[in-house]
């Protein structure tokens, strides 16, 4: 048998060798321990300030990952406002490597709504400048293949409207992502644009981008057609009081601001003549001074006459017809015919108290109703005398912007109640309650008679088939230096549908229209402002689900005879 002989010197090596593998693999497991622990407290610190330091700004731990504003979106979901990394163009003159005229006609190509010349100015400048702010992709693209090194591509933080020039007043604009809006829902809501604790979540107005833009191509064309000055409209929900659409034309594009600075309302594309311009709407108000006076029991009877057989004479004044019927005339054909004469002795019989009473209760002596800061209050009569009374019923010596009138129209139609526009979109809870102008009664009355007006008088254009639009129209001569100037009209069409169960009021407006040939030179709203409302209609309605139907109407089989009879007749 072998021997195993072991020298003392191997066992203590073996032994020695055990002994550092041990150190060793203590010492690694005491820094992996030191590892997890720093790992452990960087977490913890990270963990604290993400949640408790901001907490105490009313953010939470992803406030970092959240947009600096809240995006805008219509009531359908549509983005009408984001911020987002932009990009834009930017050059040091000082790096140029190529030749600057050569390189300013290139960039104009691609941005020709920017002049060659102002191009060439930056591209020859002593410092660092932008050649485009939120600059497209495919714009970015084009420049960077000009492959020039002193051209440069920042990405920042910018507000962006995608959908351009649409519901631009509505809109309005922020200077910048984190700034303070400018004007129109950026201002009026800017506190819940900016709050840290809501600006995840987009911002629904009340705004149907498909019918905002329906509502700007017709007021546009019509605008072009009858070269006119300007023009407006506002498509509003009568029982709610939410804005479906509101334009004002000229427009402007929030994503290339310009100065504007000490331009009056009038001269700026920045003015929303909706909510901001002040106009003499004439016969426009005939329904609800009428309306007044029904429930005010001077109208007690729609076959009650008036002398409208000449001018009316009073306190050095003639007020008279534009188309004289030379006739006692009652209700109807007063509104049908669109008499002056007539509405003035109506207004006469309700004197100046309630005469006041009805406009206030319509807040035309208010502001505008309506959220956003740049709205205007209407220009209320100085003095209250005989002759004020009887010219403010038929739109004259009193001035409104269109939306106090689409707000007192939907108060006519709805059933009596007024209630403030929103451009919020509200939930069937958060509908205002109102306050009563019009009695139930007097409101299914004045549907009458304004389907009537449509369908057998000045209102003619406006009848979509099928859609039983109702409504009036409204030519007012501009007050120029203490008088009227004959040649500038202010053309307006107010209207409901559809009329046997309002659900939208619609108002068309044109500025100074010039008439054409398919008005034969005519300028009044029947020729300008009225056609606008029916194609809108025709466009729009099927969008806020209501279909056409030939088979219904409202019931004016009451009224039809007294329009054609018992003219000339005393009451």
């Amino acid at each position: 048998m072998a021997t195993i002989i072991v020298q003392p010197g191997g066992v203590r090596a073996g032994r020695q060798r055990v002994n550092l593998t041990a150190i060793a693999h203590n010492r690694l497991m005491l820094l992996l321990i030191l590892f997890l622990a720093i790992t452990a407290i960087l977490i913890g610190r990270l963990t604290w300030v993400g949640f408790f330091a901001d907490s105490g700004r009313g953010g939470d731990g992803l406030s970092g990952l959240l947009p600096a504003r809240a995006d805008i979106v219509d009531r359908n979901g549509v983005p009408l406002a984001r911020t987002m990394d932009a990009y834009s163009i930017a050059v040091s003159p000082s790096k140029l490597i190529g030749e600057p005229a050569e390189l300013a006609r290139k960039l104009h190509e691609i941005f020709p709504d920017e002049p060659e010349a102002a191009f060439y100015k930056k591209l020859t400048g002593k410092g660092w400048a932008y050649l485009r702010r939120r600059a497209l992709p495919e714009e970015v693209a084009a420049v960077n293949a000009l492959g020039e090194i002193g051209i440069e591509f920042p990405r920042e933080k910018e507000r962006l409207y995608p959908q351009r020039t649409l519901a631009a007043h509505v809109l309005g604009f922020a200077p910048n992502a984190e700034g303070v809006g400018g004007m129109g829902v950026e201002a009026a809501f800017n506190d819940r644009l900016a709050d840290p604790a809501l600006r995840g979540q987009p911002f629904a107005i009340s705004i149907d981008s498909r019918v905002q833009g329906a509502l700007e191509s017709e007021l546009y064309a019509q605008m072009v057609s009858q070269n006119a000055k300007g023009a407006g409209g506002i498509i509003l929900d009568a029982n709610t009081g939410e804005v479906i659409a509101m334009a004002s034309i000229p427009v402007f594009d929030p994503n290339k601001l310009q100065n504007y600075a000490g331009k009056k309302c009038s001269e700026s594309p920045l003015c929303n003549h909706i909510v901001q311009a002040r106009y003499e709407l004439g016969s426009a108000f005939k329904p609800l001074s009428i309306g007044g006076a029904m429930d005010r029991g001077v109208v007690t009877s729609m076959s009650k006459r008036y002398d409208a057989t000449a001018p009316l004479a009073v306190a050095g004044f003639r007020i008279k017809d534009d188309h004289p019927m030379g006739a006692w005339i009652n209700v109807p054909q007063t509104l049908v015919h669109s008499s002056n004469i007539a509405t003035a002795r109506i207004a006469d019989e309700m004197g100046a108290e309630a005469m006041q009473h009805l406009f206030r209760d319509l807040q035309f002596d208010q502001r505008a109703p309506i959220e956003l800061k740049e709205r205007a209050k209407g220009i209320w009569p100085s003095s209250w005398g005989r002759i004020t009374t009887m010219t403010v019923s038929y739109g004259h010596g009193i001035a409104v912007t269109p939306l106090h009138l689409a707000a007192a129209y939907a108060a006519l139609v709805n059933g009596g109640v007024w209630r403030p526009a929103t451009l919020r979109k509200l939930r069937p809870e958060d509908v205002p309650e109102g306050h009563r102008v019009f009695s139930a009664a007097t409101s299914a009355r004045m549907r009458q008679l304004l389907r009537m007006i449509v369908s057998a008088g000045t209102g003619r254009s406006a009848n979509a088939v099928g859609y039983r639009v109702g409504g009036k129209t409204g030519s007012a001569e501009k007050p120029e230096e203490g008088r009227y100037n004959k040649t500038s009209l202010v053309t307006t069409f107010a209207s409901a549908f559809p009329m046997d169960n309002p659900r939208y009021v619609v108002l068309a407006m044109m500025d100074e229209p010039k008439g054409n040939a398919q008005t034969f030179g005519l300028r009044t709203a029947a020729w300008t402002a009225a056609p606008v409302v029916k194609r809108v209609v025709e466009r729009t309605a099927p969008m806020l689900g209501i279909m056409p139907d030939q088979q219904r109407d409202v019931d004016i089989s009451d009224l039809m005879p007294l329009l054609g009879g018992n003219k000339g007749e005393k009451e």
